[in-house]
């Protein structure tokens, strides 16, 4: 998410994917958290407790409708598959009355992170079985747009030419974080067009105050939860590390009867085991798991209301509810 007005798209760079791989790529919105942790503001500012995703705190769009936008001039809209949940339904049914066309999964129940990204992982290579997929949570807020979606090409570009890699966005840290994911870049295997490409030596999710500080010492990245892979290592990966929900997930057969598709995706989610795609899949730095640094930019993950805060004041930015706001009450992280 970034201000109000749009930044102005940046050219392509001048080594990106293929026409063909261009073709091929899809984008992954994550939708369906619920943002327990900044309720506290959204319910001082909007006076309800939507999940984080549909609240509007920098201008008049809503932080999914922010990250739907970053994507657009980038992947079009029908390869753009969002992905929510059954009890957001009133919430994003609001986003798309504007027209929207792009794909909508609703989850009938909350699976964790690994049933969001799998499940359109394999309504994807239904569809387009050579696809290369790039994943965007929905609560992130990033100012210089056009220059972090050129990155994100950068990373499809390599991904294209060596599809065995799961590739994440690593960002430079400000500060020893624990509530973010950390990242050990291990030996370069390559290169995107600016900037080298890592093989992950080691993966922290979450860690300890003594551990994140030994990050931030060691010089490792924040990880973004951005990441772009094909639909093959993907799902080869939740056969790897995930194989009962994966299991479950590859029944979901595409039907041309809409109640019948969602008939099966109701039984494959009443089947499913909960879990983290950070825990099971990253946590255990899995050979084919790649970091790719961001470049300069301003980055985060508005995950608490201090973060939100703290972010603002750093962009230099000044919604009108942040002038009556009474920052004690919520600035704590």
């Amino acid at each position: 998410m970034c201000a109000e007005q749009t930044s102005p798209h940046r050219p392509l760079p001048r080594i990106g994917p293929s026409a063909r791989a261009r073709r091929q790529l899809w984008a992954v919105v994550l939708a369906g958290g619920e943002g327990r942790r900044l309720r506290p503001l959204i319910r001082r500012v909007l006076g309800d407790e939507r999940p984080k995703q549909y609240a509007a705190l920098v201008g008049s769009r809503s932080m999914l409708r922010h990250t739907v936008d970053r994507v657009a001039p980038v992947i079009p809209r029908d390869r753009t598959v969002v992905v929510t949940h059954r009890r957001h339904i009133m919430y994003v049914t609001k986003e798309f009355a504007s027209g929207l066309m792009l794909h909508l999964l609703v989850q009938p129940e909350d699976r964790g992170t690994a049933a969001g990204i799998l499940y359109p992982v394999h309504w994807i290579r239904w569809r387009d079985p050579e696809a290369t997929v790039a994943v965007f949570p929905s609560d992130h807020f990033i100012v210089e747009e056009g220059l972090f979606m050129d990155h994100v090409l950068e990373v499809a570009a390599f991904v294209s030419r060596h599809p065995r890699w799961l590739v994440l966005l690593g960002a430079q840290p400000s500060g020893p974080e624990t509530e973010y994911g950390w990242i050990e870049p291990g030996e370069p295997i390559g290169r995107t067009g600016t900037s080298p490409v890592w093989r992950v030596r080691r993966f922290w999710e979450k860690p300890s105050k003594e551990t994140a500080r030994t990050c931030f010492a060691g010089g490792h990245l924040w990880n973004t939860f951005v990441f772009v892979a094909t639909v093959a290592t993907l799902i080869e990966a939740g056969r790897q590390f995930l194989p009962e929900l994966n299991d479950c997930l590859a029944r979901i057969a595409p039907s041309k009867e809409r109640s019948g598709e969602s008939w099966a995706v109701q039984e494959a989610y009443a089947r499913s085991p909960r879990a983290d795609f950070s825990r099971a899949v990253l946590d255990p730095s899995p050979p084919f798991l790649a970091v790719s640094r961001l470049p300069a930019l301003t980055w985060s993950d508005w995950g608490t209301p201090g973060r939100v805060l703290q972010t603002l004041q750093k962009a230099g930015l000044s919604p009108p509810w942040l002038k009556e706001f009474d920052r004690p009450r919520v600035a704590s992280a």
